[in-house]
């Protein structure tokens, strides 16, 4: 086995590609499960808070360890991680289908269809995408390689991401003639079947080259104590749950930002000059709705700055060190959203530029975490002389699964105790005047407190640049041996 081998440019594109379809399912989750339960499925903010909630603790805590140490155990002649990619690539988008879908049952019907298929739809999110992202630590043992595929991952995560949060909505309400319900259900048809092709792509594209010794080989006991001994695992958990919280809250609120916030004139004026001059060249990407539009533009400003500080993670990140570049980016990028609380419902210029600068300093550091789990793999086997690489990345999607559900569960709750009616089929409905306030909060301070929570944190995570380099020297002389 070659540590240092470098990995080709097919093979970086072929792996992104799958978390481009992971995310047409995780931005979906992200930017509209509490509105699609609230505004198109009907159901209550209080109901769909425990739901996301309920169903979302239970498969961060039970499914992804469980997958973890299965997906250490396979063997097979494609290696141990990505079979679990080829085996669930299609029923992952099936899943996802019948999540967004709006069945007519009686109200405590679709309670249970939603308790149901969102179940059902995390079960097979944690069984494609813990051994998915598994597979970039043992891809390469090269710690700059890693740097490098990360950074192709998250510019295919960031396409995801524009698409779901910018052209997504105008297209439900296009393709559905105005019925939401019929729009997501049509767009999440041709999701499922682009996403599962793509997963197809990343099985065929990609190699297992870090592979475990037999005499590393231990117990699930084994490695359960050593990932609760091992603090650097921890800490990223801790962080990563955070993070996920942030996203979940802030994304899946900036539609409520847009339709009972932001003053609607004074968005039309801003952004005007931009639709006018796509609908003038026949490129009417944004419809007629000026608050979707707006909403589309805001994210698109976001995640284009996004990509641009992707571009400069890789050599920031190798000059020093994945821990300081992520906690420094984390914490100027949370800046920019606790300004939020500052702008009045007019000001929709300074809105978009801070939007702009959170996105470009929130890129840089995007990359990072992940790469950082594949270290902490590396920094378990340093240290135990035992390698279990997937149960190390459960951390990453106990966060991610944890993360979600509570930060979406939160939308969902502070947003009804803001007095915030469901409007499932009912255009127009006049909202309390407590609604903008509560989503003024929830873009602002209370996605600002746990990102400057996961800042406070990074300090104790101990992989430095130096010891990422001590790590790395140490395993490549002992795999020669």
């Amino acid at each position: 086995m070659n540590n240092t081998q470098k990995i080709s440019v097919v093979e970086k594109v072929g792996y992104s590609l799958g978390d481009l379809a992971a995310n047409l399912v995780f931005q979906t989750l992200v930017t509209y499960l509490a509105y699609f339960y609230t505004d198109i499925y009907g159901l209550k903010p209080e109901d769909a808070s425990i739901i996301t909630l309920a169903v979302g603790l239970i498969a961060g805590f039970g499914f992804n360890p469980i997958i973890g140490a299965l997906a250490d155990r396979t063997r097979t002649k494609w290696g141990k991680f990505r079979p679990w990619i080829l085996f669930t690539a299609i029923p992952l988008g099936v899943a996802a289908l019948f999540a967004f879908s709006t069945p007519d049952f009686s109200y405590k019907g679709k309670m249970v269809y939603a308790a149901i298929t969102y179940t059902l739809l995390l079960l097979l999110y944690s069984a494609n995408n813990l051994p998915y992202s598994a597979l970039s630590g043992v891809i390469t043992g090269d710690m700059g390689e890693r740097n490098s595929i990360s950074s192709y991952r998250f510019v295919a995560v960031m396409f995801a991401q524009f698409f779901v949060q910018v052209f997504m909505l105008p297209i439900i309400l296009s393709v559905g003639n105005g019925d939401k319900a019929v729009g997501i259900e049509n767009v999440m048809t041709w999701l499922a079947i682009i996403g599962s092709v793509m997963l197809l792509i990343t099985f065929f594209t990609t190699k297992e080259r870090v592979i475990p010794k037999p005499e590393q080989e231990s117990s699930l006991k084994a490695d359960l104590k050593d990932l609760f001994q091992n603090k650097p695992w921890v800490i990223t958990l801790c962080v990563t749950t955070l993070i996920f919280i942030t996203l979940a809250m802030k994304g899946g609120s900036y539609v409520y930002y847009f339709n009972n916030y932001v003053d609607e004139t004074s968005l039309k004026n801003f952004i005007s000059p931009i639709t006018g001059f796509f609908g003038s060249i026949g490129m009417n990407f944004f419809g007629e709705d000026a608050k979707s539009a707006g909403f589309g533009l805001f994210n698109a400003g976001g995640i284009i700055m996004m990509i641009m500080g992707i571009i400069f993670s890789k050599k920031l990140a190798d000059r020093f060190g994945k821990r300081d570049v992520f906690m420094t980016s984390l914490f100027i990028s949370t800046v920019f959203i606790a300004l939020f609380i500052f702008y009045p419902s007019k000001s929709v210029g300074l809105m978009f530029t801070s939007q702009i600068l959170h996105g470009f300093f929130y890129g840089i550091g995007t990359p990072i975490l992940w790469a950082m789990i594949a270290d902490v793999a590396d920094y378990s086997e340093w240290k135990n002389n035992r390698r279990a690489t997937a149960i190390i990345f459960s951390a990453m999607m106990v966060g991610l699964k944890v993360g979600l559900s509570i930060g979406s569960s939160l939308v969902a709750f502070i947003i009804g105790k803001y007095g915030y009616i469901s409007s499932e089929g009912t255009e127009n409905i006049i909202q309390p005047e407590t609604v903008a306030a509560g989503a003024k909060m929830l873009v602002s301070i209370f996605p600002a407190i746990t990102f400057f929570t996961a800042c406070g944190l990074l300090f104790f995570y101990k992989i430095d640049k130096k010891m990422e380099i001590q790590i790395e020297k140490d395993l490549a002389e002992r795999r020669k041996k």
